[in-house]
């Protein structure tokens, strides 16, 4: 499942391409074609990402005051597919089963295989808003996520994967991120102090804002790799996850299952 840097990403590019503009909608499965009709026509008014959730705002239609939310989370299979036109002609032929094409003076997207690909009204997008925790690459306070994570008994590693205690982080950043900080997985969050919570959040910020910068994930350091992080591999970018050895000290990764995901720490390192 993508991580929240991707789905910030694609939102930043979609309100580049997109936003103000009169947009065409269809669902070429048609398992979308209802919602595809009320949406075609339509000024697109803002394009939002919380946590691993894409919010699309549209304007209302004729006299209507309803503004109706494009909700999109794209699960373990879904993915966008973008186009930009470089010619006069049709956009491309849908690939598989496309849920959602929108299509706009000089670019489209196409939607596939999504979680969910729904429109909700207002009180349905405060709903979905209400069940996420604070998003680390939004000005979310983090507050919210210290209350739940400083009286919970359930270890850090489950609590981050957690979307309703922290939204957006996935299973490589919260591996990268607490070994990063010598906290290891199976550490109570009640055992957590503030400063290093403080400092997990902040760590959090960062490596996700450079996800979105370069659209994947890069933990290490480009002085410690020899090159910038637009020229690593995915090898070079991460220091422990699906590694064998520990970067910092030599000892061995150890891996086993957490909160459905198998997760990487080094035991010398991680306390």
């Amino acid at each position: 499942m993508p991580e929240g840097h991707t789905l910030h990403r694609v939102a930043r590019d979609h309100r580049r391409l997109f936003v103000g503009q009169q947009l065409t909608a269809s669902s070429p499965q048609e398992r979308f074609a209802e919602g595809a009709g009320v949406l075609s026509g339509r000024r697109l008014e803002g394009v939002e990402a919380v946590g691993k959730h894409l919010f699309y705002h549209w304007a209302p239609k004729g006299r209507s005051k309803a503004a109706d939310v494009l909700h999109i989370h794209l699960g373990l299979y879904g993915k966008f597919r973008l186009h930009k036109k470089r010619h006069e002609g049709a956009w491309p032929e849908p690939r598989g089963a496309v849920r959602l094409r929108i299509e706009g003076p000089d670019a489209a997207f196409d939607l596939n295989g999504p979680n969910r690909c729904e429109l909700i009204d207002t009180a349905g997008y405060e709903a979905q808003l209400a069940r996420l925790g604070p998003d680390p690459l939004r000005d979310d306070d983090p507050e919210r996520a210290w209350r739940r994570i400083s009286k919970s008994k359930t270890p850090i590693g489950p609590l981050l994967m957690n979307q309703e205690v922290i939204a957006g982080v996935g299973n490589i950043y919260r591996c990268e991120s607490l070994h990063l900080l010598g906290i290891h997985p199976e550490r109570a969050g009640k055992d957590l102090d503030r400063s290093e919570f403080d400092a997990l959040w902040r760590k959090l910020v960062e490596l996700m804002r450079i996800g979105v910068k370069h659209n994947r994930i890069l933990i290490a350091d480009p002085a410690l790799v020899g090159k910038p992080r637009s020229r690593m591999t995915r090898e070079e970018g991460l220091r422990i996850y699906k590694k064998a050895n520990c970067p910092d000290c030599g000892s061995a990764i150890d891996q086993w299952t957490m909160a459905g995901r198998k997760v990487f720490a080094c035991t010398t390192c991680q306390d």
